[in-house]
């Protein structure tokens, strides 16, 4: 699919930057005018996906994290973050619900939540180099908008 706008962010793993990341994507969604619950959607894995990267990829350091935005043809977002940090060992084992590295306080739901708000989800992940996470969704085009 042909990108049509982007946006790209690069952030510290501070906890207090996951609701700044699902804001900006949120803003930038919102030129595909999303419903209210496309939106919500959207910044629910967002915050997933940021999360993750600030409890799993850098548990003892304050690390990088890279969200790339995108409108692809067909009204959609696609969503890439990126963070250098611990890696998966296992993609397909952290993929499965309630599987989690992150402690008894940590639900293991983050993978599940991203797949079941988004229409696409891919995961690569290289140990000792990083995690990379892509979604995609559709914005359904609203009845008279082009």
């Amino acid at each position: 699919m042909k990108e049509q706008n982007y946006i790209k962010l690069e952030f510290p793993s501070k906890s207090s930057n996951e609701f700044f990341a699902r804001s900006a994507a949120a803003a930038f969604a919102a030129q595909l005018d999303p419903t209210l619950e496309e939106l919500g959607d959207v910044k629910t894995a967002v915050s997933e996906a940021v999360t993750n990267a600030i409890v799993h990829a850098y548990p003892e350091e304050i690390g990088r994290i890279v969200m790339r935005l995108r409108i692809l043809g067909g009204n959609t977002l696609e969503i890439m973050i990126k963070d250098f940090g611990k890696g998966i060992e296992n993609v397909e084992e952290a993929r499965k619900p309630l599987f989690t590295t992150g402690g008894s306080e940590r639900s293991g739901m983050g993978f599940t939540i991203m797949e079941s708000f988004m229409d696409k989800l891919r995961v690569r992940s290289a140990p000792g180099k990083g995690t990379t996470i892509v979604m995609q969704r559709a914005i359904r085009l609203r009845v008279g908008k082009r």
